[in-house]
C-alpha cells in the first residue's frame, strides 16, 4: 500500500531529502558539509587535504580561489576587505575555545566559539573577515561597515554565506556573526536565505547534545 501511495505522489519526500539532492552535507571533506552543535566532524580531528594560503590565512583550494575573486571585486568597488581567521586545526580550536571558557565561562564560550571537532574553521571553508581599517572587527556592528555590507550583498555570488545570521541564534547556537563567511559554492549560496539548517530541513542545534 505504501508503495502504491508513493507511486501516486500522495506522500511527498521530506524537505531534507529534496533540498539535499546533489549535496553531501555529511562528509567532512564536502564543500557543503553542515557542521553544528549536533553535527560533529567525522573524524573529529579532520584535516583538509588541500589548503591554500590567503594573505597569511589558509582555506581549502576552492574556497581560497573564490575568496580571492571576492576580495578583488570588493577592492575594485572601493571596499578593502582583509582576512582575519581562516583554517584552524582541532588543536588550535581547542586552545581558542579553552581560552574563552576561562575568560567568559563555558555557557558564554559556547555562544561565541565552537568546541574542537565542531568548528567550521576546521573544514577550511570558513573565513572571518574585517575592514582594512579595523573598524568593528569581530563585532555585530561590522554588518554596517563597507566590508560587512559588501559581504552580505555580494558574498553569495562567490559562494559565501553569512553562516550565523541575525535572529538565528536559536537555530545555530551562535550569536550574530556578520564577519563569519562560509563557502558552500555559488549554486547553494544563492539558494540559502537564512541558515543551512533551515534550507536542508535539519533540526535546530542551539546546544550540544552532551
Amino acid at each position: 500500500m505504501a508503495g502504491l501511495v508513493l507511486s501516486l505522489g500522495m506522500i511527498a519526500p521530506s524537505v531534507t531529502a529534496v533540498a539535499a539532492v546533489g549535496y553531501d552535507i555529511d562528509s567532512a571533506s564536502s564543500l557543503q558539509v553542515v557542521v553544528n552543535k549536533h553535527r560533529q566532524l567525522n573524524p573529529a580531528t579532520y584535516v583538509p587535504g588541500s589548503l591554500v594560503r590567503v594573505q597569511g590565512e589558509q582555506l581549502r583550494a576552492p574556497a581560497a580561489d573564490a575568496y580571492k575573486q571576492f576580495a578583488k571585486a570588493a577592492k575594485a568597488a572601493g571596499v578593502n576587505i582583509i582576512p582575519i581567521s581562516g583554517y584552524r586545526s582541532f588543536s588550535q580550536q581547542a586552545s581558542l575555545y579553552d581560552s574563552y571558557v576561562r575568560q567568559y565561562g563555558q555557557a558564554t564560550a559556547d555562544t561565541i566559539a565552537a568546541r574542537p571537532g565542531y568548528s567550521e574553521h576546521q573544514t577550511g571553508l570558513a573565513m572571518d573577515i574585517g575592514n582594512a581599517s579595523g573598524t568593528c572587527a569581530l563585532q555585530a556592528c561590522f554588518a554596517n561597515t563597507p566590508a560587512g555590507q559588501w559581504a552580505a550583498k555580494n558574498g553569495p555570488k562567490y559562494g559565501f554565506i553569512i553562516r550565523y545570521p541575525a535572529g538565528a541564534e536559536a537555530t545555530t547556537g551562535y550569536t550574530y556573526e556578520p564577519w563569519h563567511l562560509r563557502y558552500v559554492g555559488p549554486d547553494l549560496a544563492l539558494r540559502v536565505t537564512a541558515t543551512l539548517e533551515g534550507y536542508f530541513g535539519l533540526e535546530a542545534a542551539p546546544d550540544y547534545l552532551q
